[in-house]
């Protein structure tokens, strides 16, 4: 669901808080995990006792197409804002791609409830403004789990405004239509995770643990489009520090292996 400004601003000034308030702990990419896990318990106790159960519901009793066609149109939406984004890292090819993905899904797509363009073997890229300001040299700080919004890091934490701001959905009209919207797209999200989740709880001894160092490596491949390159710094999990990168030249840069945790 679409957030103001004002919640975000006290998101923000609770995560400043923590980095100044929070113990030191082993792990330097994540010097405030007593706090963070104080808010992933609230988090999980939400999860837990709303949107699991709805989801499941929905999931249950929502034809398949159904659930397709709202996955397709939200996913068509997002497709812009990936398009300003890659756009923004230089990559001229993969945003134009992009607006090619929209152009037809909103047209032959029905308004975006049939993928088209998937179809016709455009790719979907899935680009936010936190992975555009990694790719311009912005650190990830460290790691940072945010009330109801999940895990996130400082920098993406940052860059949460703009990805607010760059919601097609958020100027949708009338206001109550944009709210159920809203709902309904949070809802069909946890829907596709609820076989991921029920193999993490079966699978993951430390839960938090698990959350934590997935997501941080996950968004330092997502910045580098999966090949992270050889000169990233051997104590880069100590500096919280992501390399610069070339914006003209990610998919060039040589794989290497993910930074160990």
């Amino acid at each position: 669901m679409p957030v103001s400004a004002g919640p975000l601003r006290v998101l923000a000034a609770a995560a400043v808080f923590a980095l100044l308030t929070g113990c030191a702990t082993t792990n330097p990419q994540d010097p405030l995990e007593g706090y963070n896990r104080t808010v992933f318990r609230f988090n999980d106790a939400v999860d837990r006792t709303v949107l699991k159960p709805t989801a499941t519901a929905y999931k249950n009793v929502t034809p398949s197409f159904v659930q397709t066609g709202v996955n397709n149109f939200f996913g068509n939406l997002s497709d812009a804002w990936s398009a300003v984004n890659n756009l923004l890292q230089g990559k001229g090819q993969a945003g134009m791609g992009d607006v090619t993905r929209v152009a037809m899904n909103s047209t032959f797509g029905i308004f975006g409830l049939l993928d088209i363009a998937s179809e016709a073997g455009i790719p979907k890229h899935n680009e936010d403004f936190g992975q555009t300001l990694g790719v311009w040299g912005v650190p990830s700080g460290p790691f940072v789990m945010l009330p109801l919004l999940g895990p996130s890091t400082v920098r993406d934490t940052a860059a949460l405004p703009a990805d607010i701001g760059g919601d097609i959905w958020k100027y949708k009209e009338p206001a109550n239509w944009r709210n159920i919207g809203a709902g309904v797209r949070i809802v069909d999200k946890r829907a596709t995770l609820l076989d991921a989740g029920n193999l993490l709880e079966e699978a993951a001894l430390d839960r938090y643990e698990f959350i934590r160092d997935g997501y941080m490596q996950r968004r330092q491949s997502q910045v580098y489009d999966g090949n992270v390159p050889r000169e990233a710094p051997a104590d880069e999990a100590n500096t919280n520090a992501e390399p610069a990168a070339d914006p003209a030249g990610k998919a060039a840069a040589e794989p290497a292996p993910a930074p160990a945790r």
